[in-house]
């Protein structure tokens, strides 16, 4: 139960760190302005409506009291009333018509007049709308009725409206402040993220500046000291394999040279066949020494790029179908890249390709078809890591060293998405690709 309660509470709340702080910080405001509000309005304004609406129900039934003594002279009287209390009165010898008027039983004041009068006089009716700073009372006496046009400040406490602005305004203003405060607050977290996720795609970062507050500083620290650490890693490692690559080079060509003085040709294809496999072995090296790109992030047309790197093959094996009008944000030489070790790696072992290119409601998705013998499914994860060769299924190729599938997945995961294996339509292995928009 309190599981379930929790995580209903969890997603009432917003999910970003901004509006989380900006509801902590007026909330409390919110709360107490509604709470003083509240007694305000129950404890002094509506107590006082009501004390005052008292007070003048009890002068005009002291007024009609007096008035029924009276027996000489009665304008006298209601002039005299009317002059000391401030309203105007007026008798009138007919019923009282009673016109439509709105019964407003959302107005305080409505409530209060009506509650005072209902325990005072039988037959009353007034308007607290028609005239704008006077109500129209008219209560009946003896076959006529009394009309007073009564101040609404007889009966109403003008200070609510200032105390209203007084109570509003600064809590505008507080929750502005707020805003401004929570904004700059916010701004280094958000450019820590920004880092964090170029960083991940492979991007190069300029040099990074924490700021804001002392914990985000360090934790911006930190994160500049760790990217630091994994780029001296991956420039050492890309530099290792680089000059180990170049320096067999050296060793290659003196071995072409003594080849072409050998006469026996027989032993020279031979070796000249092992010589080609070490170097496209050597060039594989070198592709994967050199994966990082210090290309920038743009925004680009998949749908051309796809449609481009499919015309390159020019191989009527090679059928596609592409959806216009499909655009992603990333790196256009790495996405190329990696379609082409993907389509190769499908040349290799099948002899049709089918390409599809769509759209699903969170990534644009490819898939590449072939008619080869497939991969067994407990190889499916391990065909992605470096130097892995599988001996069965799709054969053992001489001149690959098993880092085409691996340059791919990193590329693709490197732009936030994902790649699988699957089986093919076409019997043979289906690669679907999941790139964001």
């Amino acid at each position: 139960m309190f599981y379930g309660l929790n995580k209903f509470i969890k997603n009432l709340l917003p999910k970003r760190l901004f509006y989380r702080a900006l509801l902590i910080v007026a909330l409390p405001i919110i709360i107490l302005q509604v709470t003083i509000s509240v007694v305000f309005f129950d404890s002094l304004w509506i107590k006082t409506n009501k004390g005052m609406t008292r007070a003048l129900i009890g002068e005009i039934k002291f007024f009609i009291d007096a008035y029924d003594n009276e027996k000489y002279d009665k304008d006298s009287l209601t002039k005299l009333f009317s002059d000391a209390h401030n309203l105007k009165v007026e008798y009138l010898p007919q019923k009282i018509n009673e016109k439509d008027s709105p019964e407003r039983w959302f107005s305080p004041m409505d409530r209060t007049l009506r509650r005072e009068l209902k325990s005072n006089f039988t037959n009353y009716w007034f308007d607290t709308t028609s005239l704008r700073k006077f109500i129209d009372l008219k209560i009946s006496y003896s076959g006529g009725y009394f009309q007073f046009i009564i101040p609404k400040d007889r009966v109403t406490n003008t200070s609510a409206r200032i105390f209203a602005l007084w109570i509003t305004l600064p809590a505008f203003l507080l929750i502005i402040v707020a805003l401004i405060f929570l904004k700059n607050q916010t701004r280094p977290i958000i450019n820590l993220a920004k880092a964090s996720a170029k960083f991940g795609r492979g991007e190069d970062i300029d040099e990074f500046r924490p700021s804001g507050a002392l914990e985000i500083r360090q934790a911006g620290y930190e994160f500049d000291k760790m990217r630091k650490r994994i780029m001296r890693h991956l420039n050492q490692r890309s530099e290792m394999l680089s000059g180990i690559s170049h320096d067999l080079r050296t060793p290659l060509t003196r071995i072409k040279l003594q080849l072409a003085l050998i006469k026996d040709n027989k032993i020279s294809e031979k070796l000249s066949d092992d010589v080609q496999e070490m170097e496209k072995m050597l060039n594989e090296y070198l592709q994967f020494a050199s994966f990082r790109s210090t290309e920038h992030s743009e925004n680009f047309s998949l749908s051309n790029l796809v449609l481009n790197v499919v015309k390159k093959y020019e191989n009527k094996n090679i059928t596609s179908s592409i959806k216009d009008n499909i655009f992603m944000n990333g790196r256009k030489n790495l996405i190329t890249r990696c379609l082409n070790n993907l389509i190769d790696n499908s040349i290799k072992y099948g002899n049709k390709l089918q390409i599809n290119l769509f759209k699903s409601s969170n990534h644009n998705i490819i898939t590449i078809d072939d008619d080869g013998p497939g991969i067994d499914e407990k190889e499916y994860e391990n065909v992605f890591r470096p130097f892995y060769k599988i001996n069965k299924s799709r054969g053992d190729s001489k001149s690959s060293v098993g880092l085409g599938l691996s340059i791919a997945s990193d590329i693709v995961r490197s732009h936030g998405g994902n790649i699988t294996l699957d089986k093919s339509p076409l019997k043979g292995l289906r690669v679907k690709v999941f790139l964001p928009f």
